[in-house]
């Protein structure tokens, strides 16, 4: 959330017992829905506030460094960091799947969203200690470009859902995507598009699988992209059209292919006999 927006709900309130009681509640369920990212300090990197992090309180693992951090949500900001502990983390069987995966995202993601940051989950299976068991990871990738001077706010998130069946050597991959965007000069247009979908393949070692998952994610993300992209082409010509009523009262068809011989100023003069 912007810090302008904090402000302007505080005036608004007008009292601080009101605005942090409200804010000790809101202010979690907005960062994990939004899946911020936050510096962890003593240079450890970056953390996601996800719900798939979430241990107790107010910590949240990174897996990429097997560090807690300690979060402030109405500041939005890391207070501490501490190392996970052994029941935290996955078995080293898991692990060496999950890194893996994670090593692969993290490449996809420097190139497709340069604001952006990545995670990768154990979230079922996590005490697997070799082959013939099933696990479940989930990789979630958030990326933000916030442009208050510029009126414009920018989201992209994305949570993939990874099935494991290891004994018949199979990942089924299911995916939601969401793009949010916020354009604010002398107005108010927001769009929120969401999107859902699944695939499958095989693999033989945690390699080969990372590299196919992230392949399969590259290939429904840009073709997600590039459908959102072709569709608000079409705005002008197709949906904005269509928001109009398909006659006027007059029962005539509005001529879209020649609006020259249109005049409003001489239009409206007639109607109320200006000028005659």
């Amino acid at each position: 959330m912007l810090p302008q927006a904090k402000s302007n709900l505080k005036s608004v309130l007008n009292n601080d017992d009101v605005y942090d009681e409200a804010a000790s509640e809101a202010f979690p369920v907005y960062n994990k829905s939004h899946m911020i990212c936050l510096e962890m300090p003593g240079r450890f990197g970056d953390v996601l506030v996800t719900s798939y992090g979430e241990l107790q309180g107010n910590e949240y693992l990174d897996p990429k460094t097997a560090q807690v951090a300690i979060v402030d949500h109405v500041k939005q900001v890391c207070t501490e960091v501490r190392p996970a502990t052994d029941e935290e983390l996955p078995t080293p069987y898991v692990e060496e799947y999950r890194c893996a995966l994670e090593a692969e995202m993290l490449k996809y993601v420097s190139e497709a969203y340069p604001k952006g940051s990545c995670s990768v989950y154990c979230i079922n299976g996590k005490d697997v200690e070799g082959p013939g068991y099933d696990f479940e990871l989930v990789a979630v990738i958030s990326a933000a470009r916030l442009s208050p001077q510029n009126f414009c706010t920018g989201s992209w998130r994305s949570i993939w859902n990874i099935e494991c069946k290891d004994d018949i050597q199979v990942l089924e991959l299911k995916g939601k995507l969401q793009v949010g965007a916020h354009y604010f000069e002398e107005g108010n247009v927001q769009l929120d598009a969401k999107h859902e979908c699944r695939d499958s393949t095989m693999f033989q070692s945690p390699d080969d699988g990372a590299i196919a998952i992230a392949s399969l994610i590259r290939h429904h993300e840009t073709e997600y992209l590039a459908s959102l992209e072709a569709s608000y082409l079409n705005l002008p010509d197709a949906t904005f059209k269509d928001l109009r009523r398909k006659l006027p009262v007059t029962r005539t068809l509005f001529p879209w292919h020649s609006t020259s011989q249109f005049n409003l100023t001489r239009e409206i003069s007639k109607e109320l006999g200006i000028g005659k």
